[in-house]
Parts: structure tokens; C-alpha cells; sequence
């Protein structure tokens, strides 16, 4: 099997370093590079082709946002961002997602959750801090424009059965979840979901959630 390549994009050497010391101590992960600020992570990702970034939101240069944008808004872009933040409620998250970010992790998490969020993003799922996932994304809506008849107009192109889907991926259900909620294979489910994609133009399942909430298929509840 081939390893997840990584990238870490952190003007803090000390943050730099002691994430290349524990993904690369993982199984199946492989540190390929590290950036000092968003401008040199635009050019390391177009360098060393990473399959995961794990960028930082504050640096120097240009930031974590803008960085975010220029590698994954390319033609034929296949990195995921996974964002790095202090704090759990950041206001710059939910400009980060907007940019194509996959998904964020706080700083001080473990080695294990490191390890379990770079496989994540890398295969295209989303990944929020576990215990906000829901919160996050709500309150994004809530600060987002909103809904675009444009947007309203595209998910409209989704079948009945995708427009279930994309609603309990909205939701923060696993695609056995779904499976389990809708009475019907794993494997119908994974079909559903690269069509929605497909069909939205989007990356990945995180964008397919805020899609979700901006067009008011989903609404936030209970915050």
C-alpha cells in the first residue's frame, strides 16, 4: 500500500517538527516536506505533490486561508487541507472551509487523532474536531451569505434518494450510517455520494455538508 504523503505547513518549527515526528512514526504515513508560511506551502504542494496538507491558519506571507484556496481551486487539484487551529470555535475556520478545506483539528490533539484524521481526509471524507462537527458546520451557515438561487439550482439536478443522502451527509452520518438509516448497501451509498459530488461540483464530503446548510436543505438546530 502505498503511503499517505503529507505536508506541514506551520511557521512554528517546534509544531513542524514534532508532527513530523509522530505521523511519521505511524504506519502508512509519510512526512514529505514542511512549510514555513502559506506562500512556501502553495509552492512545496505544487513540488511534492502531498495527498494531505495540514496548514496552519495564522503565517506570515499569506495565510492559511489564502493558501487553502490556491492548492485546492487549481484544475485537476487533488490535495486535502486538513486546518490546524488553537481554538475549537475559530472564526477563521469557517472562511477555511469556504476556501476547500476537508476539515480541522485542534492543535493539541493526540497522536492518535493526528493519525486517524490525515487517513481520513485523505480518503476524501470529512473530518471535524468530533465533538463540535455539527456546531461548526451550523454556525457556518449561520455567518454564510444567504442561500444563492444559483446553489438552490444545482442541488435541484439531484435525484430524490441524493438529495436524502446529502441531507444525513449533513448531518454527520457515515456512509454505513446512511446504509443503516435508508435500509440499503454500503456500497448504494458510496454510488450516491460520488454522484452528489459530481453533480455539485464538489470536492468532498465536508463541502457537500456546508452545501448542504447554505442551501437550506439542512437547518441548524438546538444552537
Amino acid at each position: 500500500m502505498t503511503a499517505i504523503r503529507v505536508l506541514i505547513a506551520d511557521d512554528q518549527m517546534m509544531v513542524r517538527q514534532g508532527f513530523t515526528v509522530l505521523l511519521n512514526a505511524e504506519p502508512g504515513i509519510e512526512v514529505v516536506g514542511q512549510a514555513v508560511d502559506g506562500a512556501d506551502a502553495v509552492e512545496k504542494v505544487a513540488e511534492l505533490d502531498p495527498d494531505v496538507v495540514l496548514m496552519d491558519i495564522r503565517m506570515p506571507r499569506l495565510g492559511g486561508i489564502e493558501a487553502t484556496r490556491a492548492v485546492t481551486e487549481g484544475e485537476g487539484a487533488t490535495v486535502r487541507v486538513l486546518v490546524l487551529t488553537t481554538f475549537d470555535l475559530d472564526e477563521y475556520v469557517y472562511e477555511a472551509l469556504r476556501a476547500g478545506a476537508s476539515g480541522f483539528l485542534l492543535k493539541d490533539a493526540s497522536a492518535e487523532e493526528l493519525a486517524h484524521a490525515v487517513r481520513v481526509v485523505a480518503k476524501g471524507e470529512a473530518l471535524l474536531a468530533p465533538n463540535i462537527t455539527k456546531r461548526l458546520i451550523a454556525e457556518f451557515a449561520r455567518v454564510s451569505a444567504a442561500p444563492r438561487a444559483q446553489l438552490k439550482a444545482r442541488t435541484g439536478e439531484l435525484t430524490e434518494r441524493e438529495t436524502e443522502v446529502l441531507a444525513l451527509i449533513a448531518q454527520g452520518l457515515s456512509n454505513t450510517e446512511i446504509a443503516a438509516c435508508l435500509v440499503v448497501a454500503e456500497q448504494t451509498v458510496k454510488s450516491h455520494v460520488g454522484r452528489i459530488l459530481s453533480k455539485l461540483g464538489l470536492r468532498d464530503r465536508t463541502q457537500a455538508a456546508v452545501h448542504a446548510y447554505e442551501t437550506g436543505l439542512v437547518r441548524p438546530t438546538g444552537y
